[in-house]
């Protein structure tokens, strides 16, 4: 609860103060420290302000400030530890009604036993470069597993996850990967307004150790945004294996932020991480002038700390623990200085800014004053907003304008090269040096002479394909026969057991024909998903899309468009999310609009069912390999079509990081595969089973006994529905089995297998051509469908309306469902044009 939604009468406690420091430490220094009871007096004839009692005197503050300090109320605390009475937890305080009446008042200690509980939780933000390991952090303590793919934009999305340590817990938030805090790219605005609108009790900014000048540029943004912030120099062991060293915490005394070493894929330094992050969290508001810290603060971490100082490896900075001063190792916050001219313009600008008593609770006017000079369009339009926004702006014209004079360069590039002449020297003077031992990127370098050559790159990335593909039909064979063989010895078993009926029908036809034509695709979708699983986490997506580059810049599309077109084999919805990361307005839509072309892991079942069941083993991995060709060239010449004609604009330059290879672990790609069968898996139990039902209702129903099984269904809804639509697919060759399979695909792409096991499930269109074949070969052939059409449904499948999901997720990301309907219009009307064309050649050549 905030302290602005307090009635008049009523009492609490306060936990936090949330805000940047400086608003921070000017409402502690007024009193509201953690622990201390406030009660509010009165509310002001309009409301604002309102007057509170704290520690025996009367005080005053806006709704806006108090907006800003998190309490807890009575009501919270009776609610509190009835929860914890319901949950049967010791809650760590005991509320006793002194009457045994629940509304009975709340005594002081009672109420900040129950504070003290409710600050035990902190919230952090991880920010850092991309591919930095913000996410393995994320994954190692909170459990969760998220996507962790060795090239940027993995995360383009916030993550949310929880971790317990030392008696408190985290609410960790992942956000995406970015360089600056500008307003370059949208993850760049995302990261940024996450921390502003949702600002966190800490930051934990990951700094990769091998690169460090670049990764600390962020550091010197964040450090503006005078937030809690702790960094941790990930990779330290690469670090030290190349023989660099770097005196870390003069570093953090330089930048006035603690340093840790770690690595997160073992865990070292994590525990220390941590332990500083609660050190900080709870001491570091609450140091005066002289460096002396609260008294009472003093004595709750040093309770705290004889629990746990043996767990985290003994001595350690920003230790607020033993005595009542900090170590002289304690770290306060600084300014960063950008030279004489842009500081004189900062503190212009900054006095002006700090006229406006409602964007000081915010934001730290310091950093609002640098984000102007560097023309930051959403710092304008945040300032532009204010009573005296026009004469910010103004001044900041004019101070830009001399600085200019003065260093012969504009006001963002000053700025820039200052901060990046401040991390140079503070590195020269923490001692920092490149190691002289072998260069462990040696066989990084060795390896991309190799995968990036332009004569054996490309046919390397085919052959890798190729490989990918026939293991997974070769290897994936025996346990889909197994399965395939478990399903009908089911089916058999409901067969005979049952009696005759609908009930028996649907779960003999509907249930198990339906979900299990799906399921036993299974073991190949998995061998597929480990196959992608280590070229990701190895590094070598990020080669695909280094060698992909100027073919996609001749499709007039950004090098960075590769990733989302990557990550659409998987799925396109998460596919289209990730062209956030791409700069570029033009490329990012394009890119959304010629997604659907890739074939994603939802049509996967379709590819193998069809290939399986009509051509040879030793071309279904040819066929396959195809199906992706073909998406990928109609990707091609769909987006030099939309950017030559449809959709004009400038592009961005290409910019990614190529990041060592390293050997993924046998854990991290097995949890992978597993995520993804588990999704598979889930698909089946509840969509696909709907799905198979409803096809089997509209396939039973209106049921007639006197009827076989072919004729039911052609006089059945489906029927009916499949014979008025047959008519729009005769040039492709296609029965009204396939046709149905094509309108029950709109909603997932897996459902058009599951329609097809469903429909020719129970068809018994036998003839003495066709006795010598069994199962889904023998039943589709009866029916007139020959390898022709086979192939020509399966270029249908792949270029048609893409999934409701996809479509929807079109529209999110471009604000408008005119590119959504624009989208399923196009793909659909190309899927009938190619698949026709190809059936009516193919008709005359063989």
């Amino acid at each position: 609860m905030k302290l602005s939604e307090l009635k008049t009468g009523d009492k609490a406690v306060v936990v936090k103060v949330a805000g940047h420091g400086g608003f921070r430490k000017r409402i502690v220094e007024m009193g509201f420290i953690k622990g201390k009871v406030v009660e509010v007096l009165l509310n002001a004839p309009l409301r604002d302000p309102v007057k509170y009692k704290l520690m025996g005197y009367e005080i005053s503050l806006r709704r806006a400030e108090a907006e800003m300090i998190e309490v807890i109320s009575e009501e919270e605390a009776r609610n509190a530890e009835q929860q914890n009475g319901d949950n049967g937890e010791n809650g760590g305080y005991t509320i006793n009604d002194n009457d045994g009446c629940s509304d009975a008042r709340l005594t002081d200690k009672q109420l900040q036993d129950a504070a003290k509980r409710k600050r035990r939780t902190i919230n952090v933000a991880l920010v850092g470069n991309p591919n930095c390991g913000k996410t393995s952090l994320f994954n190692f303590v909170s459990g969760a597993h998220e996507r962790v793919g060795n090239y940027s934009g993995v995360t383009v999305d916030a993550k949310e996850g929880r971790a317990y340590f030392e008696g408190y817990e985290f609410n960790i938030v992942d956000l995406p990967g970015t360089y600056s805090l500008s307003a370059y790219s949208p993850e760049e605005l995302y990261v940024r307004k996450q921390i502003i609108d949702n600002t966190p009790d800490i930051i934990i900014n990951v700094i990769d150790s091998s690169n460090l000048e670049r990764n600390l540029y962020l550091t010197t943004q964040l450090v503006d945004m005078h937030l809690l912030m702790i960094c941790a120099l990930n990779m330290f062991d690469e670090f030290e294996a190349r023989g660099d060293k770097l005196d870390h915490s003069k570093l953090g005394q330089l930048l006035g932020v603690p340093m840790v070493p770690t690595v997160f894929k073992t865990g070292k330094g994590v525990d220390l991480l941590f332990h500083i992050i609660i050190n900080m969290y709870e001491g570091v508001d609450f140091l005066d002038k002289d460096g002396n810290i609260n008294p009472e603060v003093a004595k709750d971490l040093q309770e705290w700390h004889k629990n746990y100082e043996n767990n985290h490896g003994g001595d350690h900075a920003e230790d607020f623990a033993h005595g009542d001063k900090p170590n002289k190792s304690v770290y306060r916050h600084i300014h960063l200085n950008h030279g004489k001219y842009i500081e004189e313009g900062i503190d212009t600008i900054k006095t002006e800014l700090q006229n406006n008593e409602q964007i000081r609770h915010k934001y730290s006017t310091r950093y609002l004053a640098i984000k102007l000079l560097e023309m930051d369009k959403e710092t304008e339009r945040v300032v532009s907003g204010l009573p005296n926004g026009k004469k910010i702006l103004q001044l900041r014209d004019e101070t830009a304008e001399d600085i200019r004079k003065d260093t012969k360069e504009d006001s963002e590039t000053a700025i820039m090269n200052a901060k990046y002449g401040f991390i140079h020297g503070a590195l020269q003077e923490a001692g920092f040096e490149e190691g002289k031992k072998q260069d462990t990127y040696l066989v990084t370098h060795i390896i991309d002479n190799i995968v990036t050559n332009k004569y054996v790159g490309f046919p390397m990335f085919i052959f890798f394909l190729y490989v990918m593909f026939q293991v997974t039909f070769s290897l994936g064979q025996y346990p889909m026969d197994w399965i395939e063989a478990g399903v009908g010895a089911l089916g058999s078993f409901v067969s005979s057991t049952m009696a005759d009926g609908p009930l028996k029908d649907m779960i003999s036809d509907g249930i198990i024909g339906g979900v299990g034509a799906v399921i036993v695709f299974l073991p190949q979708i998995l061998i597929l998903y480990m196959f992608i699983s280590f070229m990701e986490d190895s590094g070598y997506m990020a080669r695909v899309a280094f060698i992909m580059d100027k073919l996609m810049h001749k499709m007039g599309l950004h090098g960075k468009s590769f990733i989302p077109l990557i990550m659409g084999f998987g799925c396109n919805v998460p596919a289209i999310m990730a062209t956030r990361t791409i700069e570029s307005r033009r490329s990012r839509l394009i890119t959304m609009l010629i997604l659907p072309m890739i074939s994603c892991s939802a049509r996967l079942p379709i590819y193998i069912m069809i290939t399986g069941t009509f051509f040879a083993v030793e071309y279904r991995s040819f066929i396959m390999i195809s199906l992706y060709a073909i998406g990928l060239l109609l990707a091609v010449l769909m987006s030099r079509v939309f950017s030559r004609w449809l959709i004009k604009g400038e592009d961005t330059p290409f910019v990614m990081e190529l990041p060592p290879y390293r050997i993924p672990t046998a854990k991290a790609i097995a949890r992978h595969t597993w995520e993804k069968g588990k999704q598979y898996l889930k698909k089946m139990g509840d969509i696909i089973l709907v799905a198979s039902i409803i096809v089997w209702a509209l396939g039973y129903f209106p049921h007639n006994k006197e009827l076989n099984p072919t004729e039911q269904q052609e006089q059945s809804y489906i029927g009916q529905i499949g014979k008025a639509i047959e008519p729009v697919f005769k040039a492709q060759g296609f029965d009204w089995k396939l046709d149905v399979g094509l309108v029950a695909g709109i909603g997932a792409k897996e459902i058009v297998a599951s329609t097809i096991g469903v429909l020719y499930a129970g068809d018994d269109n036998i003839t003495e051509d066709t006795e010598k074949y069994s199962g889904l070969y023998h039943k589709m052939s009866a029916n007139g469908i020959t390898p022709l059409i086979a192939f020509c449904y399966l270029l249908f499948v792949l270029i048609y309306f893409p999934c409701i999901a996809t479509i929807t997720a079109i529209k999110s990301e471009t604000g408008s469902w005119r590119w959504a309907l624009f989208a399923a219009i196009y793909t659909t009307v190309l899927a009938w044009m190619i698949s026709a064309a190809v059936y009516q050649v193919g008709r005359l050549v063989i």
